[in-house]
């Protein structure tokens, strides 16, 4: 029998926490201001964030916590590869945000876990800092850009052929009250089997 560890306690309701999901809203990243985590509680968000679901324990991501100094180093690189008016403008959302982590969808070869499972897997690491980042009171949004796809973009971020940016998560504070969006209907995106 595989040891799996200690057991963790039963989950008990929390109707704070439900009604924290029930009103989650992504942040402009353009919009984020300080103060953002500080040091103890971004060791934190980032802990949560590795709880992910990840089938065959292969933990096909990593997360790049972006600091002050390279975030200028980048955007100011990426500003001279960027191809239009629209691409520069898009550099505020990564030159804003007191915080960021981009989470890199990073593959490992598994008979158990097709690419696509690793990939939901990343995406779950991103769910979940930005789940992370609101319980501590902060807003957070979840993006990629044209530079989250470009080829030389990815390389001077440090992200490696093969691997792909799942997300950049910025956090901070929300310079304005974030507005309720359209949502879907239950009933057009629920199906209900007997």
């Amino acid at each position: 029998m595989t040891d799996l560890g200690t057991p963790l306690p039963h989950p008990t309701r929390d109707d704070a926490l439900i009604e924290r999901l029930r009103d989650r809203r992504s942040a402009p990243a353009q919009g984020l201001a300080g103060p953002g985590p500080s040091a103890t509680e971004l060791e934190t968000i980032l802990e949560i964030g590795l709880r992910s679901p990840d089938h065959g324990k292969l933990f096909p991501w990593r997360v790049v916590v972006i600091g002050p100094e390279t975030r200028s180093r980048w955007v100011a690189r990426l500003e001279a590869m960027a191809a239009s008016d629209r691409d520069r403008a898009a550099l505020r959302k990564l030159a804003s945000p007191p915080v960021t982590a981009m989470v890199i969808s990073a593959p490992v070869e598994s008979p158990k876990a097709p690419l696509w499972e690793q990939q939901l897997s990343a995406g779950a690491v991103c769910m979940n800092l930005a789940h992370a980042a609101n319980a501590h009171g902060y807003a957070a949004s979840w993006i990629t850009d044209w530079y989250a796809y470009d080829r030389r973009a990815r390389a001077l971020m440090g992200v490696a052929e093969g691997e792909t940016v799942a997300g950049f998560i910025h956090m901070g504070t929300a310079a304005e009250p974030l507005l309720e969006r359209p949502r879907p209907d239950m009933a057009d995106k629920v199906e209900r089997l007997p």
